[in-house]
């Protein structure tokens, strides 16, 4: 049996010699690389935090010690150290998350995985636990990438300002996010790690002068009392105490001995300690150390001596597509210029920051930032696309509100990830965009079903320079072209029956299985019309005279049922006077388990099954009606009309 099979948990590590500890180290790289690579994860960042969470978990008594993990694909270690060791389902149906998970474990805390967040966490627990006289440290792990977040230096400001408070913040520093950390802070702590003299110049000072007579105690007592300046001659690790935290460091994350020292010497401090470790991302396994993009961030089910994937697909992904598209973009014009929150590969934009370097900006984890960044370049006279992940954007709702659309600026927004995610769970989930986003005035929101239209619609909204415009797509690869038969308004109609009865609105990557629910119904003699409104924000105005001829409205969207798509349509046919029932069909209001996308679309019902069934069902409710034997639906405008035809 190895060193790993034997750890049931935190406790069992107490007991194993230096020796053993390397090891068990070797042992966890080893079975994580076996294990990531059937099912795909979070590979890099977790080769990268071994000996720092064996550290953590000698050091400390988890769970009555809470340790926290901002950015918590971090975490796969600690979840093998608390006793969950079958990684044989990771990320999908039934198995573990991919992220702590509290339905999992007493040892995990923070489920949200999005940065910048547990120091915030941190704080509040901190004087939770002194207020009710509880014990108990509490440690935040924070990697060097989410240290570029506003939220983790609001929290530090807090933290600092109590000073006989206990809370020790580890800084795991591997210079990278998903990319290279950039920005200042990204700076100072290069200059942490490069300068390790200020510790043994003070040890040497020590030794040296007071072994000198008469005057040698003297003057170390002298240039102590000047240890501020002192140190920041040879370390600017100033900042962080100036902040009011004690700071210790740098150590190497990769020494088990030496991070434990440190977490023990701050475990002692009674006041706020900021613990600073250099990590390497991708540790002992080459081909991520070989990887310049992200260090192997995140991986499919691959081969693990080739690095192949096990499941290759021939499709192109969305984001590959929308990368290709804004660079041509580029080329054409010069005024577009682009703009990610730490993000520039995983959102696509490698390929235009190649081209036009001068035009691409990442600010770091600052998705805040990034938005009123963007209103500022628009107002320059310059029109900024900001990709990002869906679920992240949800960050920056008063900024998009209040800087972007009330300065009717002309920023387009490309929303990845959007929808139904899947193995990332539930906060990653990119599901309610479309609902949060329907109160902003002015703005637009396109919602392709295919590539093409991606390409189409991508061109309109950067046409656009006096309001925002925000597209959205899921992650997945791009299924087959879907061609129009017609238009009417904007909208695109990809089917139309002789008799049709029902009005499928198919919002986005739902149009294959409105058009799989509509041959559904229509074996059951069920005419349908199924359309791609193409921009779902505002309304198409020829939305309501076209649903005035069915029985029926469906809208079908991959976004919270709750003030979504079908909410807007449905407040439409009102404001129109169309008495036309509306079904809307989309994510129900809850944060969904991780597993396949296929799988909880499955599970929430966003089947042509589900959805033809529900439908037939809508109908036989409705009973015959006027609209059987070929007449309107009535309406108010209908009824006026009767009513008037019946007095005359």
């Amino acid at each position: 049996m190895t060193i790993l099979e034997g750890i049931r948990g935190p406790r069992d590590l107490k007991a194993l010699s230096e020796a053993e500890l390397d090891i068990l180290a070797e042992e966890i790289r080893e079975f994580l690389v076996q294990a990531v690579a059937r099912t795909g994860g979070h590979l890099g960042p977790n080769l990268g935090v071994v000996e720092l969470t064996i550290a953590l978990h000698r050091v400390f008594e988890s769970p009555v010690d809470r340790i926290l993990w901002d950015t918590g694909h971090q975490s796969y270690v600690h979840k093998l150290l608390t006793g969950r060791q079958d990684f044989s389902k990771l990320r999908g149906k039934g198995g573990l998350s991919g992220y702590p998970s509290r339905e999992e474990s007493e040892h995990d805390v923070i489920e949200n995985s999005h940065a910048s967040t547990a120091l915030g966490w941190a704080d509040g627990l901190a004087k939770a636990r002194d207020v009710l006289g509880e014990r108990g440290h509490v440690v935040a792990v924070i990697g060097d990438g989410a240290l570029t977040g506003g939220m983790a230096w609001e929290a530090l400001n807090n933290i600092a300002a109590a000073k006989n408070r206990p809370l020790i913040i580890v800084v795991n520093d591997n210079e990278r996010s998903y990319a290279p950390t950039i920005g200042g802070l990204a700076n100072h702590l290069a200059a942490l790690r490069t300068t390790d003299s200020y510790e043994k110049v003070l040890a040497w000072g020590k030794d040296v002068l007071q072994g000198m007579p008469v005057v040698g105690r003297p003057l170390y007592e002298s240039l102590h009392g000047a240890k501020k300046g002192f140190k920041d001659a040879f370390a600017p690790q100033g900042m962080f105490e100036d902040l009011g935290l004690k700071y210790l460091g740098p150590i190497d994350g990769h020494d088990t001995g030496a991070m434990e020292s440190a977490l023990r010497r701050a475990k002692r401090f009674h006041g706020p300690v900021l613990v600073h470790c250099i990590t390497e991302k991708g540790r002992g396994y080459e081909p991520a150390l070989a990887d310049d993009a992200d260090h192997f961030h995140t991986v499919g089910a691959m081969d693990p001596l080739t690095c192949e994937p096990l499941k290759p697909s021939s499709a192109p992904s969305w984001t590959s597509v929308f990368g290709e598209e804004i660079a041509r973009l580029g080329a054409e014009r010069e005024d577009i210029v682009a703009i990610t929150a730490a993000m520039l590969d995983p959102v696509g934009l490698s390929e235009f920051a190649r081209r036009f370097p001068d035009r691409v900006w990442d600010v770091g984890i600052a998705e805040q930032h990034a938005t009123v960044s963007a209103a500022g370049l628009a107002t320059g006279g310059l029109h900024p696309v900001m990709p990002v992940y869906a679920t992240f954007l949800n960050r920056a709702f008063d900024q998009l509100l209040m800087d972007v659309a009330l300065h009717q600026c002309g920023v387009t927004f490309v929303l990845d990830r959007a929808g139904v995610t899947g193995a990332d769970g539930p906060s990653h989930n990119g599901m309610w965009d479309m609902s949060i986003l329907q109160v902003v005035p002015g703005l637009r929101i396109a919602a392709p079903r295919d590539a093409d239209q991606l390409r189409a619609e991508l061109r309109e909204a950067v046409a656009v320079d006096d309001a925002p415009t925000l597209i959205r797509f899921p992650k997945e690869s791009v299924g087959p072209a879907i061609p129009a038969t017609g238009r009417i308004g904007g909208m695109d109609v990809l089917q139309r029956a002789e008799r049709p009865e029902v009005l499928l609105v198919a919002v986005g990557v739902m149009a294959p299985v409105c058009l799989q629910a509509a041959e559904l119904l229509q074996a059951r003699g069920i005419g349908c019309t199924v359309v791609d409104p193409r921009w779902v924000k505002p309304v198409d105005p020829a939305l309501a005279p076209l649903a005035a001829e069915h029985r029926l409205v469906a809208v079908v969207e991959d976004n919270s049922r709750a003030a979504g798509v079908g909410s807007a349509v449905a407040l439409a046919l009102g404001e129109a006077d169309v008495d036309v029932p509306v079904r809307r069909f989309g994510i129900p209001e809850q944060f969904l388990p991780h597993g396949k996308r296929g799988e909880v679309l499955a599970d929430i019902g966003l089947t042509p099954v589900e959805i033809a069934g529900r439908i037939g069902a809508s109908l036989a409710r409705q009973g015959n009606g006027a609209a059987a034997d070929g007449k309107r639906p009535a309406t108010r405008r209908n009824r006026t009309a009767a009513a008037k035809e019946t007095r005359a």
